[in-house]
């Protein structure tokens, strides 16, 4: 690959292939969602391919119009060959590599294309620029979305098409109805992220589904994967509720049916993590639980005023000076990080989410 250069950018008419490269994870999969909405509705001639990975595949992979490759990360050197003889005489006129990441750097090298656009200098890493020969302009400060923009700004797109609609099967749907009937609200509790700094107490989850239950009348539902840790998780804040038990659905629910439920919900409480991102395509908010990440950078798009920020706290307790020193994406996933987010904190604004907007009955679906 030869360096950057900026070069034949923005274009002056739609290209006929793009090939859009963001394997992982789930919230940033998400977050390319409007960048489709948009590239289907100002380019409707142009074919486009969207490379990703296999778990991802299974939330975004039923978007129409749009070519999905599935690429297996776990697959190795095997999973990389598949993927040069698939493409394999293929010509791309343009790719957007929205993945900095070594691997998604290799990745991009079995795509053949006249224009590779890749991240300004500041966010890239990884030998990036050996494999792009054009940038997006360095904008710091930008949420994960603004950034995403950015690349159709550059390649020539500026009108947004903010959508961030999925496919949702019929089954999960029903699955969502069977588990959430009638119209008493519900609030869903997705405990566990990715990196365990991020995750919070047992007690204080419990805190805030007490307080839910009794002062709003929700119905509480816990959800997450099989994993042990979301298990033990759901477990820990069952047996700290003072209230009746929640809607336990940890390990029940597939990534389709959660969007289903989340589709259902009056509202989230989450840490950073890959529901708290879905629920964005559904429009339902997210009391978003931020100190070892920065939500002004990777909140839910639509629900930062909803989150609770103890990032600048975190960066002065932990790293010894404020966050807007920091570089922008620092994470500070320190063991006790998460304990700067009090239920208090939650719990106020629960209580200012239900005053703007009150629990209607089935959330989503009947907004």
């Amino acid at each position: 690959m030869s360096p950057a250069v900026t070069a034949r950018l923005p274009l002056w008419a739609e290209p006929r292939e793009l090939c859009l490269l963001r394997l992982s994870a789930i919230g940033d999969v998400t977050h390319v969602l409007p960048i489709v909405h948009t590239l289907r509705r100002g380019w409707p001639g142009t074919r486009l391919t969207w490379i990703v990975g296999a778990t991802e595949a299974k939330l975004v992979g039923d978007l129409p119009g749009v070519e999905f490759i599935v690429f297996r990360k776990s697959g190795g050197l095997a999973a990389w060959r598949s993927l040069h003889r698939r493409l394999a005489g293929r010509r791309f006129d343009l790719l957007l590599q929205m993945q900095v990441a070594m691997r998604a750097n290799l990745v991009s090298t079995a795509v053949r294309a006249g224009i590779r656009l890749g991240y300004d200098r500041g966010r890239a890493r990884d030998l990036h620029g050996l494999f792009i020969n054009s940038r997006i302009p360095d904008r710091p400060g930008q949420h994960v979305v603004d950034c995403f923009f950015s690349f159709l700004e550059t390649a020539g797109l500026r009108d947004r098409i903010e959508d961030w609609s999925l496919p949702i099967p019929g089954e999960a749907r029903e699955f969502a109805r069977e588990q959430l009937p009638g119209d008493r609200p519900a609030l869903l509790i997705s405990p566990c992220a990715s990196h365990p700094q991020r995750n919070w107490r047992a007690e204080h989850y419990a805190a805030v589904a007490d307080h839910a239950a009794r002062e709003h009348g929700f119905r509480v539902v816990l959800v997450g994967g099989p994993s042990r840790l979301e298990r033990a998780t759901g477990d820990a804040i069952t047996a700290h509720m003072q209230t009746p038990p929640p809607v336990d659905l940890i390990g029940r629910d597939t990534l389709k049916r959660l969007l289903a439920l989340l589709e259902r919900a009056d509202a989230l409480l989450s840490p950073d993590s890959g529901p708290a991102h879905m629920a964005t395509c559904v429009d339902t908010p997210v009391l978003g639980l931020y100190a070892a990440s920065n939500v002004q950078r990777s909140g839910p798009y639509r629900s930062r005023r909803w989150c609770v920020d103890r990032y600048d706290e975190a960066a002065r307790r932990f790293l010894g000076r404020p966050a807007a020193e920091l570089r922008w994406g620092t994470k500070i996933e320190r063991p006790g990080v998460m304990d700067l987010i009090t239920p208090e904190a939650v719990i106020e604004r629960l209580d200012a989410l239900v005053r703007e907007r009150p629990p209607g009955g089935g959330g989503q679906s009947s907004r």
